[in-house]
């Protein structure tokens, strides 16, 4: 019962955290139209790499567990695509070589989950364990992914194109997964609960950066600065 009822609770959840995504990917479309130089500006690659692993993991994850666990599948997946478009603007914004294997990875990767999803079947028992180390190693990597943005939004003063509502519903849906996991036992459940905890602490730190740039004087000073240095830029190149 409490299964149905979290797994139930925390696909609601996950809807809300799509909308969330999709309010990036509106922020730099919006950017675009604006005709900003830099539509992803401050956007880390690093962090929207991760974030892609992360939701990607968990749909293969619950596609290799028997039975298949479509509270986990479907929704993961969708996400998953939305972050890739995220990647896609990234690259054409910035044009690097990082960016480009990023995207490509990204899309590699999903061809792959769809090709496994129509002729794969669940993993034996060696197959989950080793789902679960890599979950484990993506949710090292999502740590690192925000310590990178995070780090960004200090040294600017300023969040850039970074969304609010996406870091605020993806937090309802770590909270929601959190308890999922419980909800499945942690024999099956703890690489949610890994991932979903470490995510969520990540998602408080940049919320609280949303806040920090608009009263701290340590934040106005950045800004300060680097408008400053473009201006000093510009300036030498005339």
């Amino acid at each position: 019962m409490w299964f149905n009822f979290f797994g139930t609770l925390n696909t609601c959840f996950i809807l809300f955290s799509l909308i969330g995504v999709y309010s990036q990917v509106r922020t730099i479309w919006r950017r675009k139209q604006e005709h900003k130089q830099h539509p992803t500006h401050i956007l880390s690659l690093k962090m929207f790499m991760v974030s892609f692993l992360a939701y990607y993991s968990f749909f293969v994850y619950g596609m290799s567990i028997e039975p298949f666990n479509h509270y986990i599948v479907w929704p993961r997946l969708c996400a998953s695509v939305l972050v890739s478009i995220i990647l896609y603007e990234i690259w054409r914004d910035r044009k690097t070589r990082p960016s480009f294997l990023c995207f490509s990875a990204a899309l590699a990767l999903l061809l792959i989950g769809a090709l496994f999803g129509v002729i794969g079947t669940a993993y034996e028992d060696q197959g989950q364990q080793i789902m679960a180390v890599m979950i484990v190693c993506i949710t090292g990597l999502i740590a690192h992914g925000y310590y990178s943005q995070i780090t960004l939004v200090l040294k600017a003063g300023e969040t850039g194109a970074l969304d609010r509502k996406m870091s605020a519903f993806i937090l309802l849906m770590d909270i929601s997964t959190i308890a999922f996991s419980l909800s499945m036992g942690l024999t099956q459940g703890w690489p949610l609960l890994l991932l979903a905890s470490v995510s969520a602490i990540t998602k408080i730190a940049v919320l609280y950066l949303f806040r920090w740039v608009r009263f701290s004087p340590i934040a106005r000073a950045r800004r300060a600065a680097q408008k400053e240095g473009f201006c000093m830029a510009e300036s030498s190149q005339q």
